[in-house]
C-alpha cells in the first residue's frame, strides 16, 4: 500500500519546487518533509526529486505525483457529492492546478473559466509559463492540465485544440520612424532594441526568421511582466510580439503600429488534461474547450 503522507510531501515538493514552501503548505518543518520524501525513495528503491532551485521530479517521481493529483482530486468530487452530515465539517473547495502562458491568462482565459469556477466552487491555482513549455508541467506532475502549444498528447494525456492566439510585432511611431524608416529589415533589425518576455520566449526570433530568413541577435529588454512587456514597446522601449486582442485599441488610437502587417504569427494553443475519467477536470475541459472556441480564432 502507498503511503498517502509520504505521497503528499512528494507532491508538495514537486508543486513548490522547495522543500521549505512544501514544509510550510502541509505545516510541518522542511526536514519533516525531507524525511517523507527520503523515506519513500527508500520504499520505491528510486530517487524522486531532483534536489536544485527548483527541485523537479524524476520520471518515477512524475508518475507518483500524477497519482496523488488524481487522488486528491477525485476525493474533492466524492465529497462534493456525499450528503453533509450534521455538525460536520464545512469541506474546502476542491483546487485544479492548471498550467497555462502569461498572455492567455491577460486576454481570453479568465473570462473562458470564470462561470465555471463560480458555479462549481472550484479554485483555479495557475502555474504560469511559456506556451511552449507548459506540457512539461503536465509530464511531471506538478499540474493537472496545460494550456500548451503541444499537440502530441503527453503520455497518459489527451490532447484538443482550443483555438488560436494571432500576434503583431509592434512599436510605437515614434520608435518605427526612428530605427525602421527603410524597413523592418535584416540590417534594421539586427541593430534595433527588442522586448522578449524571458529566455523560453520564442516568438521574436520567429517573427525575425520569417522576414529575414537568418537568425537575428539584436539588443534585448528582459520584462517577464504582460503589462510591463507592453509598456515597454508603447513607450519606444523597443518592438515586440503583442496578442492582437490585447492591443485592438492601441492600434486604432495611434499609440502602437503593426511593424509587418500582413505579416502575424499565428499561435495554435491546445488543452491537455490526464486521460482518466474524472469529473471535475472533465467538466472544466468541456467548457475551457466551447468558450475557448468563442473567444480565440
Amino acid at each position: 500500500m502507498l503511503d498517502y503522507a509520504l505521497l503528499d510531501a512528494l507532491a508538495a515538493v514537486v508543486r513548490h519546487g522547495s522543500f521549505d514552501r512544501a514544509a510550510s503548505e502541509l505545516n510541518v518543518t522542511p526536514s519533516a518533509v525531507s524525511q517523507r520524501v527520503k523515506l519513500l525513495e527508500e520504499r520505491v528503491g528510486s530517487v524522486l526529486v531532483k534536489r536544485g532551485q527548483p527541485c523537479v521530479a524524476t520520471t518515477s517521481g512524475a508518475l507518483l505525483c500524477r497519482h496523488t493529483e488524481r487522488v486528491q482530486l477525485l476525493e474533492s468530487e466524492l465529497t462534493g457529492r456525499l450528503p453533509a452530515m450534521p455538525g460536520a465539517l464545512v469541506e474546502p473547495w476542491p483546487t485544479l492546478r492548471v498550467a497555462v502562458n502569461d498572455d492567455s491568462v491577460g486576454t481570453w482565459f479568465i473570462d473562458a473559466v470564470a462561470g465555471f469556477c463560480v458555479e462549481r466552487e472550484m479554485l483555479l491555482d495557475l502555474v504560469i509559463d511559456d506556451q511552449d513549455h507548459t506540457a512539461q508541467r503536465i509530464r511531471d506532475g506538478s499540474v493537472q492540465g496545460a494550456v500548451t502549444t503541444q499537440a502530441e498528447p503527453v503520455q497518459g494525456c489527451r490532447s484538443v485544440r482550443l483555438g488560436r492566439m494571432r500576434y503583431l510585432a509592434v512599436c510605437a511611431p515614434d520608435f518605427y520612424e526612428r530605427y525602421f524608416a527603410e524597413g523592418v529589415t535584416r540590417e534594421s533589425l539586427r541593430r534595433t532594441p527588442c522586448v522578449d518576455f524571458n529566455p523560453k520566449d520564442q516568438l521574436q526570433k520567429r517573427f525575425m526568421r520569417r522576414i529575414t530568413r537568418a537568425e537575428v541577435d539584436p539588443p534585448l529588454h528582459w520584462i517577464p511582466h504582460v503589462a510591463g512587456f507592453l509598456r515597454a514597446c508603447a513607450t519606444g522601449m523597443g518592438w515586440g510580439l503583442c496578442p492582437e486582442r490585447m492591443i485592438a485599441a492601441q492600434l486604432e488610437s495611434g499609440e502602437l503600429v503593426d511593424m509587418a502587417p500582413g505579416k502575424p504569427i499565428d499561435v495554435d494553443l491546445y488543452w491537455q488534461s490526464w486521460r482518466l475519467s474524472i469529473g471535475w477536470l472533465d467538466d472544466f475541459g468541456t467548457v475551457l474547450r466551447k468558450r475557448a472556441a468563442d473567444l480565440l480564432d
